[in-house]
């Protein structure tokens, strides 16, 4: 078996393979946790169940539109070359499409933390992990949005604090007080560094036995009951094939006859030397400031928002720097560490993930898709991927994740 992409869906259904008793080569150009896996605010979500495409998002496009919010920015020409995806994304943004969708990520959400928390102690990374939840803060009055979400989580028995302005700066005494209404989710967990996380897993795999290798992926080809997969320099054969290349993985399945309905949230990050003692104990999501602010091992990470445009496009940094002066009116940090990151997290229109086998070649397995929740889902995402190979029923319902719905 051969597992194509090494971020933490793939590395997370090679692990889980080669747990199995399977043979399993994991492939990609770069080591594990370096692309998309490696830039995200770290946060493992209990509560990250709610599609973005859901009825809210109605109200917010006039917002949208004046492509200015910070929370997301896009190009005209892309929407131009793409309104047909918009148009499928925007159909799902309706009730009676929401809470299915939102009930196949409680799902696989509730499979993949516990799944998170047993494997970041097996292989010997558990001082990266802080169960300190994680902060949804408003400038405003948000109190209404707050305790919306409180009882749509508490349905899923998620667990959640509504926090006023003096409840926010005893539990996060160095935020300066610009915050109205917090809300904490308890339940959910974050780790200082996601990329060491994956290779920490990458590791786990290799010494039940797993090989990692490193090379261009070409090609791959159908051959009898088995698949080729083509390289610069050769070529790997195996029985099963796992595409789990994340924003690159419909370029791969092009060739094959298949159109991936696929768009690319991209984000960016940059790192700033905490100014100790002054630091944070978990991460920060401004909701109108249209960013995170997550304490990492590399000093204080800033996330933004959302862009929409081509994958490869030229980076614009204008989210990060409309990000900066506000992260600074909140908490005290020092100079820049680093260069700025960027990477594009794959999107399908219904914000659901593909993870099963592809309908029409046999030993073709996919696992794509994860939007902006695939570092907290990966696990699980891989554990089921490995289950169906192996013949076995996979730890939760995976009919909302079929590919077979868009190919």
């Amino acid at each position: 078996m051969i597992v194509l992409g090494a971020g933490i869906v793939g590395v997370s259904a090679a692990y889980a393979a080669q747990q199995r008793g399977l043979s399993v080569i994991l492939l990609d150009r770069r080591e594990p946790g370096s692309e998309t896996s490696y830039g995200n605010s770290g946060v493992l979500s209990s509560g990250s169940i709610l599609p973005l495409n859901k009825p809210a998002l109605w109200s917010m496009l006039p917002k949208y539109l004046s492509n200015q919010h910070p929370a997301l920015r896009w190009d005209p020409a892309w929407a131009v070359r793409n309104v047909g995806w918009l148009a499928r994304f925007l159909a799902n943004a309706i009730p009676s499409r929401t809470r299915p969708r939102a009930d196949a990520l409680h799902s696989l959400s509730v499979a993949t933390l516990k799944l998170h928390r047993e494997w970041i102690v097996q292989a010997d990374a558990g001082h990266r992990i802080r169960e300190t939840g994680w902060l949804k803060v408003w400038r405003s009055d948000g109190s209404a949005a707050a305790k919306a979400e409180q009882a749509f989580l508490a349905g899923y028995g998620i667990g959640s604090e509504l926090l006023d302005r003096q409840a926010i700066s005893a539990l996060e005494p160095n935020l300066l007080p610009v915050y109205t209404t917090a809300l904490l989710h308890s339940d959910t967990a974050s780790v200082d560094s996601p990329g060491e996380v994956v290779k920490a897993y990458a590791r786990m795999f290799a010494g039940i036995g797993g090989q990692i290798r490193q090379a261009e992926i070409t090609a791959i080809v159908p051959e009898g009951d088995g698949w080729r997969v083509l390289l610069p320099a050769g070529e790997l054969t195996a029985r099963h094939v796992v595409v789990a290349l994340g924003p690159w993985s419909a370029d791969l399945l092009r060739p094959l006859g298949y159109q991936v309905p696929m768009a690319f949230e991209r984000g960016y990050h940059q790192h700033f030397q905490p100014t100790l003692p002054r630091s944070l104990r978990r991460p920060i999501h401004d909701l109108e400031g249209g960013f995170v602010l997550t304490p990492m091992e590399q000093g204080i990470r800033l996330t933004t928002g959302v862009e929409l445009t081509g994958r490869d496009a030229p980076s614009s940094f204008a989210q990060l720097d409309a990000a900066l002066p506000l992260a600074r009116g909140v908490l005290e940090f020092g100079e820049a560490v680093g260069e700025p990151w960027r990477g594009a997290r794959p999107t399908l229109p219904d914000s659901l993930p593909m993870i099963g086998p592809a309908p029409r070649h046999p030993g073709l397995w996919l696992s794509f898709g994860h939007q902006h929740i695939g570092f907290t889902t990966g696990p699980a995402s891989g554990v089921a991927i490995a289950a169906m190979i192996a013949g076995a029923a996979p730890p939760f319902d995976t009919s909302a994740f079929s590919p077979a719905r868009y190919l």
